[in-house]
């Protein structure tokens, strides 16, 4: 079964632009987006979003998590600052650790056949608990199905 994942770490606003998150963390972002309504009725906020990530192919998502937590912990003290004073002025948990997963990728066919490792199962070690802990980041793990004959596969 092929598969395709990656992992990120982002914090969110509605209020205050990456940008802003980056200059108040030192750190350059390797993804921004932001996101605005896309209906009149009832009206989403708009929500800018700052990302460390890794994409690299042939991990498994503990190795992915320790290479975006290795970038981000000689910053933990200014995240954990800016997630506290995002978090009041949202709606709470503007920190997050998101892993996404597609399995029956075929277009990643190939680079889970040459990693030779299994990258089904993952662990998250208690440096990883204390890194979410201390920053208030919540977990998020999204897992698809992309087999043809899958609820919700390709058709």
């Amino acid at each position: 079964m092929p598969l395709n994942q990656y992992v990120y770490f982002a914090l969110s606003s509605e209020r205050t632009a990456a940008k802003e998150m980056a200059a108040v963390l030192g750190i350059e972002p390797d993804e921004t987006t932001v996101r605005a309504s896309r209906l009149a009725e009832p009206p989403m906020p708009v929500c800018h979003r700052w990302k460390i990530v890794c994409r690299a192919p042939g991990r498994r998502v503990d190795e992915q998590v320790a290479q975006v937590l290795d970038r981000l912990r000689p910053h933990v003290g200014r995240i954990a600052e800016l997630a506290r004073r995002l978090d009041q002025e949202g709606e709470g948990h503007s920190a997050v650790l998101q892993v996404v997963r597609y399995f029956n990728d075929d277009e990643c066919a190939n680079n889970a056949e040459r990693s030779g490792s299994n990258l089904f199962g993952w662990h998250l070690g208690r440096d990883v608990l204390e890194f979410l802990d201390a920053t208030g980041a919540v977990l998020d793990v999204d897992e698809y199905d992309l087999a043809p004959d899958a609820p919700g596969g390709q058709p």
